[in-house]
């Protein structure tokens, strides 16, 4: 799937994003404003001033309409979600070339707060997604103790995880131990079983 540079990256924010909320066991990666400072650098968001307690509370809201479009059952119910996200940004398209990048598009309005900035242009990033067919691609990772999203970038939306060398490792090697334990215990029935017909046959 071809995905241009500004929206991949674009992605990767909204993937990001979605992953500091406290999903599982894990802290809310946005705890305080100290925590935004920290994703805002990052995660170099361009054009964004002193934060506040109110930013803290517009990009936990983003956040959560984020998430939403990610466990959206339709892609009319995710094309509601992110029509709703770009409306309330504000979205204005503008060409830029900042930071040694190429020409390409942000979606926030100049002086947007940070809550708009990532809703603007992650909105616009998702629905590349919708628009292309490709809803499907947004994910959870299967792991029933993980569930952290992720774009399954893969050929065949064959991806399961969001990391195959953690989450999909460690469930391969946990179905193993649990197939070893199961053929042992049949192998173990199968000898007491043996044991009893022989005794049987003695007796007989």
């Amino acid at each position: 799937m071809q995905i241009p540079h500004d929206t991949r990256r674009a992605l990767d924010v909204v993937v990001a994003l979605v992953n500091t909320s406290a999903e599982t066991e894990q802290p809310d990666g946005l705890s305080d404003v100290n925590a935004l400072r920290a994703f805002v650098h990052d995660y170099a968001i361009s054009d964004v001033g002193e934060l506040s307690a109110r930013d803290l509370a517009g990009v936990r809201t983003v956040r959560g309409k984020f998430a939403q479009v990610f466990a959206a059952p339709s892609s009319r119910v995710a094309a509601v979600l992110i029509n709703e996200l770009v409306a309330t940004a504000g979205t204005t398209p503008q060409l830029t070339n900042h930071d040694g990048y190429d020409w390409h598009v942000h979606y926030f309005a100049p002086g947007a707060s940070v809550g708009d900035h990532l809703a603007a242009d992650g909105g616009m990033a998702l629905a590349f997604i919708v628009v292309s067919g490709e809803r499907e691609r947004l994910r959870r990772c299967e792991a029933p103790d993980c569930r952290r999203a992720f774009v399954d970038l893969s050929r065949n939306r064959s991806r399961r995880y969001c990391d195959s060398r953690t989450c999909g490792n460690r469930l391969h090697v946990a179905a193993y131990r649990a197939r070893r334990k199961s053929e042992q215990g049949s192998e173990q029935e199968e000898v007491v079983h043996g044991g009893e017909q022989q005794q049987t046959a003695d007796h007989a």
